[in-house]
Formats: structure tokens, sequence, C-alpha cells
């Protein structure tokens, strides 16, 4: 592997279990290499429904399994992504044990994430909520309703669908042998059959700190504002990745001056910005990150090390082009900036 980092990044990477495998049985195998243990746990996600009185969204939460060495040391958790979709059969039962908790309220969802355990049966996980109600969970069909007062609070159904298969690997931040962490990760998928799906990406999560100066910050953003297409052509940018788009425009506008970390973060708001953007940036406006970094979100799926460190290193080096200054003007901005 030639291909060298040198800042600490975290991987998102999406792969697929091949039919009648699942996640868990990539956690087993991570586990078994190197001597530790799986731990069950939930995956909190929203996905659009056509429900507005639901706020056009439901939270579930989806099974995931968490990788630990015997050390103690967390190799990976991999979870569920709803974004991939194309390669899976929608009409497909769910296999005995799996299911997903549904809510629309996001307190809600961080109530279940503490108090169920995501290894227990679809039958008995809502009960420890029902208790903080002194409720009762009712059977609908092949579902397990909580209500409270005559409100949902929550609804546990099988996850059919083939959505045992989707397998996103999330590594806690890698400081060095970048190459090596991963190909441990991806040697042992691909041993199991698992494949790059149709929507795949590979995302990448850098320290956030850096990136909060104002003259780094909008450096940042008029390199991804203004060579969009480009970097997209040298990274190889999935073209059927969901949910990615340009910066918003007036958020832009504002980094073409000289902006001040406020003038940035208010032009953000306006906004409306998501973390769905070629580059998130949302976390480095919170003065309480849940994840304290920026997220680069246009790399394409991949499946070995060598493919994930030779588009991560093009990222690194017009990062660090961004932190080291000189500022970015827009016409200099472009193909003959990329490495």
């Amino acid at each position: 592997m030639c291909a060298v980092l040198s800042r600490r990044i975290g991987f998102e990477l999406e792969l697929l279990a091949p039919s009648g495998s699942t996640r868990r049985a990539l956690a087993e195998e991570l586990a078994k290499r190197c001597g530790g243990s799986v731990r069950p746990v939930w995956h909190v996600d929203s996905e659009p429904v056509p429900i507005q009185a639901l706020g056009g969204r439901f939270i579930h939460l989806t099974q995931g399994f968490e990788v630990r060495r015997a050390s103690g040391e967390q190799v990976c958790t991999l979870v569920d992504d709803i974004t991939i979709a194309a390669d899976l059969d929608a009409t497909a039962p769910a296999p005995a044990g799996w299911y997903r908790l549904l809510t629309d309220d996001l307190r809600f969802a961080w109530l279940l994430e503490q108090q169920c355990d995501p290894a227990a049966s679809i039958d008995l996980v809502l009960d420890p909520v029902a208790a903080l109600w002194s409720a009762e969970v009712e059977t609908v069909g092949n579902v397990r309703r909580l209500d409270a007062r005559g409100a949902t609070v929550a609804l546990a159904a099988p996850a059919g669908g083939e959505r045992e298969r989707p397998c996103e690997i999330v590594t806690p931040p890698i400081a060095e042998a970048h190459g090596d962490r991963l190909e441990e990760l991806l040697g042992a998928a691909r041993d199991l059959g698992f494949s790059v799906p149709r929507e795949a990406a590979v995302h990448l999560h850098l320290d956030g700190k850096p990136f909060r100066d104002a003259a780094v910050l909008a450096n940042v953003v008029r390199l991804f504002g203004h060579s969009r297409e480009p970097l997209r052509t040298r990274l190889g940018t999935n073209p059927e990745c969901r949910r990615l788009q340009p910066l918003p425009a007036e958020l832009v506008a504002v980094a073409e001056g000289n902006p001040s970390y406020d003038e940035l973060r208010a032009a953000a708001a306006r906004s409306g910005l998501t973390k769905f953007y070629d580059v998130n940036l949302t976390q480095l406006f919170k003065e309480s990150p849940i994840r304290d970094t920026l997220e680069v979100r246009i790399l394409p799926g991949a499946i070995t090390a060598d493919e994930v460190l030779s588009r991560a290193v093009v990222i690194e080096a017009l990062l660090d082009r961004c932190e080291a200054g000189p500022r970015f003007e827009p016409s200099a901005a472009g193909e003959k900036m990329l490495p």
C-alpha cells in the first residue's frame, strides 16, 4: 500500500452481505479473528414517509453490532444504512430475530435507545419502556405496539426486505496504520462474500477542531463550493449515491468574502444546512457537537484498503491546503488544484 495518511480519520464503509447472510455474520467473523467479542447495539436513523402528521419521517432503531478486541479496544460497529436498497428484495420476509423499533419523536428514540435491550426478542423489547408508563404492549398482527394514554409511543416490527444485509462498517478514529486497520475489516468482508452495493459510498470523518477557524472553514466551503465537478470526477463519486447535494449557494456566497466564524454559522443556519451535502459541516457549527468532525461524503464505495486510501489521500492533501492557506480564490479552485 503506497498511500499513507497522517490525520486521525474515522471511516464509514458501505457494504452488502451476500444473499442469506447478515451483518451479524461479519461481526462474528471479525471477533473470531481478533479473539474479541460482539455486542448488539441500536442504530438510530430516520426515513422519509409520506405522512405529514409524522413530520414526513419515521425515526427508527435498527440492529447493529459492536466488535471489540479482548483488550476492550473497539474494532468497529456494523449497522444498517437505509440508502442501500437497489440490490435488495423488498418483498423478502424478515428472518427470525430481525426487527426494528419505530417512533415519530426523537426524544422517544433516545429513550428507546437507553431503555430497550437490542439483544431482546421482539416480544419483550418494549417492556422496559412500557413499565415507565405503567402500560401494556399490544400485539397487532406481527407488530408490537406501545401506547400511553391513547398515543402511540413506539412500535416493534419485523425488519423485512433483506434489511439484515446492508452493512455499514463504522470505525473509531484511526491515527496510524490506516491501511492495515482497514484491510483487517475489508479482508474479512471479502472472505465472506460481501460486495459493494449499487448506492455505496465511503465517508471520512476528520477531527473538527482545525476547521472551526474562520479562514480555514471559508477555504473548505470555497473548495467544495467551486470544485464540485472536478472533485467528483477525480474521486469517482458514485452517481447512484442518494442524499448528496452541493453546498447551499448562500453559504458559498458568504465564504467569498472574509467572513467571521459567526457569519458562516449564521449563513449555514439560514440555509437550513443538514448533513446531506458533499461535505457535512453541521457539527462544526454546534456548541456541543455529537461527533466533533468534518465529514467528507463523496468517495465511492470500495472493498479494499488501497481503493479507500488512494482517494482519502486526495481529500487529506486538499484539507491540508485549506488549513495551511493561503486563501482559495474561486478562479483558483478547480482541476489544477487536485493532487
